[in-house]
């Protein structure tokens, strides 16, 4: 047999064998090593679990400090509708990537399901990028095909027309789009109604994502059932890490506004 032959019978061998090696790699494997989801997933809340340098509660006493919330939740009675708006707030990006959610819901201050609907600010590989969502955990998250910038005058509500049917709406004022999406879950309890500020989930290990800065956000109009967040029985909700650092935390409610900082990633 010929060199030229040899050469040629080798080096068609070696591309078999490379090619074999990426039918047979799993998808998942590449996107695990990322260390994030195509799209992040919005959980209930995670209480901090107390510990050493961790308070299982912030002063004033009506905070709560949670891993992956900040923002305000309502309890004390079935909730039929939850709403609010805010500005889409600019992030400042390092390198990696981050992320952070505003959005309102029905459920997960208590319980395991969450009907929700709001913003990203997110950092990918360092870049800002923007853009809707709604999800009704633990379904995955569903990314809107619609525009989304930073300082755009979003609203945002969830509604309950029956035990098991949300109707889940999103508007871009500044952009000049709204969309509806009726949804169905046959667990949701609807215990309580949240605006929230979130370090959505998961990493290749199961934690939550890092926090993208966001800066300050502004959340305005924040009614349940109807009325202001603040008539019904409610929490302040703080974002601190289980090792004791402040990621973000909250102001106080004046009427259905309030404010939430970010501190850290």
């Amino acid at each position: 047999m010929s060199l030229t032959r040899q050469f040629r019978l080798v080096a068609f061998a070696l591309v078999a064998l490379i090619g074999m090696a990426l039918v047979l790699t799993p998808p998942a494997v590449a996107a695990a090593s990322t260390g994030r989801p195509a799209a992040p997933t919005h959980a209930p809340m995670q209480p901090t679990p107390p510990g050493p340098g961790v308070a299982p509660a912030l002063a004033p006493s009506d905070a709560v400090s949670s891993t992956n919330w900040a923002g305000y939740a309502a309890t004390g009675t079935t909730f039929s509708s939850v709403s609010a708006s805010w500005v889409v707030p600019t992030v400042t990006c390092t390198l990696g990537n981050q992320y952070s959610s505003s959005w309102v819901g029905l459920d997960g201050f208590n319980s395991p399901t969450v009907e929700q609907t709001g913003t990203d600010s997110d950092c990918a590989a360092g870049a800002p990028t923007y853009y809707a969502w709604y999800e009704m955990y633990p379904a995955a998250s569903v990314v809107l095909g619609k525009p989304v910038a930073a300082g755009d005058q979003m609203s945002a509500s969830v509604a309950a027309s029956t035990a098991t049917t949300f109707a889940l709406t999103i508007t871009d004022a500044t952009k000049g789009w709204t969309r509806t999406f009726t949804k169905t879950s046959s667990t949701a309890t609807r215990t309580s109604a949240e605006v929230i500020e979130e370090a959505p989930c998961c990493t290749a290990k199961g934690a939550i994502l890092p926090l993208a800065n966001f800066g300050v956000i502004n959340f305005t109009n924040a009614e349940a059932n109807g009325q202001p967040i603040g008539s019904f029985t409610h929490q302040r909700i703080n974002m601190v890490s289980t090792t004791g650092v402040t990621k973000a935390t909250t102001s106080a409610l004046s009427i259905g506004a309030f404010s939430v900082t970010w501190h850290h990633r």
